[in-house]
């Protein structure tokens, strides 16, 4: 029996996850990951699952002079937007003059103190999904969206309350951002996304000098657990490649990240069965028959019945949202002609839609500098065009080992109902580094209350969860996502009590 049979479970694994919440347009946030390992793992295309290497040497020709470029991208308003205090910025970097290939990016200052405060990157995952459209339209941003698709409403949560926050959507072909050399499309991977995603970086201080030699640190999500690091990496390397800083890297914050698929796998399992959502049997069954811990070789017994375990769990999950397991799902995608009472505290299962129809507004998109080159497709929230996937690593772990062993801050977060990446996966990722502790587990609050659990381990990794929050941290909790990166920014360990309340 040949390796296909772990690919069969892997497959298993990817497909139930991708097949849970069925898309009104393109595909979702929600189906991005399963649909890159439904691909990956198709029996003609081979991807490449080796570690992380960062590209030595990037040719100085593609970075280019900025110089007026930022008052260009400034926005002074957004269609339907209240007033606020800060600016913001929006527009295109030029990536690969050769290639034609850019990045859209979007940009909010501090609401106050925006001379002292750190540049924080926020990426999402997927692979393949817009930080528009989740960071800054759901999650961290400043605006969130009304139901009617035209106006927007204050997010007094953003989290540029605690920094000066960038949102890049990358690679190309992910929504804004674009290649003019069509083929980019078809050799997407981990690698070449943070190659274009540091020379982003080196370009946009360009543009925007004074940050050059602000304190700067990376966030995102998802499938960014793997961006985020690799880029991380990649900054260090061409610092002291350069024996300057470059880039003045703090630290990295990842939230029910992509890690580890082993622990990934076996922890989304457990997490089912802890939750009630699959049978003990079925637990049983995944656990006897499935090889979830290496790439050995299962006979034909235990192939058939590994798939009639998860196609179980498939059955049993079809129809709940597993990225918030509690969360109710979205029954009527329409439009409002007068916006609903909006909530951020509540997260309404229908944003994607109305942010949808808001970021394909031709007014929209000319007020944020966006499809200047009138793209031959629609935005979405995730890319539709990126037909492949060249090389995703199995593991991130050797990259985080790295990030403490330079001294950088790392903290890992997660909303403790979710059920893609679960608390369990990220547990089982951190215990597969051997890390001593630190601080021992134990409630943070906020409030008077719990707002999730911590522990601090020696090197300054910290994990952290988040009470009540799917995948989306910063959607369903919004006011403990804003605690948590202020906590992280600082420096400062998430706020413990000695008595009960």
């Amino acid at each position: 029996m040949e390796k296909k049979c772990y690919v069969v479970v892997l497959v298993a694994f990817f497909l139930i996850v991708s097949c849970m919440v069925a898309p009104s347009h393109g595909k979702k946030q929600t189906e991005a990951l399963g649909h890159l390992y439904e691909i990956k793992m198709k029996g003609s295309h081979v991807l490449n699952k080796s570690p992380f290497k960062a590209i030595h040497h990037i040719n100085k020709s593609r970075i280019h002079g900025q110089e007026e470029m930022k008052e260009k991208d400034r926005i002074p308003k957004l269609p339907g937007q209240p007033h606020v205090r800060f600016s913001q910025y929006g527009g295109y970097v030029t990536v690969d003059k050769k290639a034609g290939r850019a990045l859209y990016y979007y940009f909010v200052e501090a609401q106050q103190s925006k001379e002292s405060l750190p540049l924080l990157l926020w990426l999402n995952g997927g692979p393949g999904c817009s930080s528009l459209a989740y960071g800054a339209m759901e999650e961290i941003g400043p605006f969130r969206v009304h139901s009617d698709g035209k106006t927007l409403y204050r997010n007094r949560y953003s989290w540029n309350h605690a920094a000066n926050v960038l949102f890049l959507e990358s690679p190309a072909g992910v929504g804004f951002s674009y290649s003019n050399t069509t083929s980019d499309y078809d050799r997407s991977g981990d690698s070449k996304t943070v190659v274009d995603n540091y020379v982003f970086l080196i370009n946009w201080l360009e543009r925007f000098p004074e940050y050059k030699e602000r304190d700067f640190y990376i966030s995102g999500e998802s499938y960014a657990g793997h961006y985020v690091p690799q880029l991380a990496h990649t900054i260090l390397l061409h610092n002291k490649k350069a024996n300057t800083t470059l880039i003045n890297l703090k630290g990295i914050i990842i939230g029910n990240a992509v890690i580890n698929d082993e622990t990934d796998v076996k922890g989304m399992y457990d997490f089912f069965k802890s939750h009630a959502l699959i049978s003990d049997e079925t637990a049983y069954r995944i656990s006897k028959y499935c090889n979830l811990e290496s790439e050995n070789n299962m006979d034909a017994e235990s192939s058939t019945e590994c798939n009639a375990a998860t196609d179980e769990v498939n059955r049993d999950t079809y129809n709940i949202d597993i990225y918030n397991i509690y969360a109710p799902l979205c029954h009527d995608s329409s439009l409002t002609v007068q916006p609903k009472e909006p909530s951020v505290v509540n997260f309404d299962p229908c944003s994607d839609n109305y942010v949808y129809a808001y970021l394909n507004r031709a007014d929209v998109q000319e007020a944020i500098h966006a499809n200047v080159t009138k793209l031959d497709h629609g935005w979405e929230p995730c890319s539709n065009i990126i037909t492949t996937w060249g090389d995703s690593p199995s593991t991130v772990i050797p990259l985080l080992r790295e990030l403490l062993a330079n001294r950088l801050r790392v903290w890992i977060f997660s909303g403790d109902i979710d059920g893609r990446i679960p608390v369990t996966s990220t547990k089982y990722s951190i215990q597969k580094m051997n890390l001593p502790i630190k601080t021992k587990w134990h409630p943070w609050y906020l409030d008077g209350e719990v707002g999730g659990y911590t522990q601090v381990y020696k090197g300054d990794l910290t994990l952290a969860t988040v009470r009540g929050a799917g995948h989306q941290v910063p959607s369903y909790q919004p006011k403990r996502a804003l605690s948590l990166i202020k906590h992280f920014l600082a420096g400062t360990p998430l706020p413990d009590t000695s008595r009960y309340i």
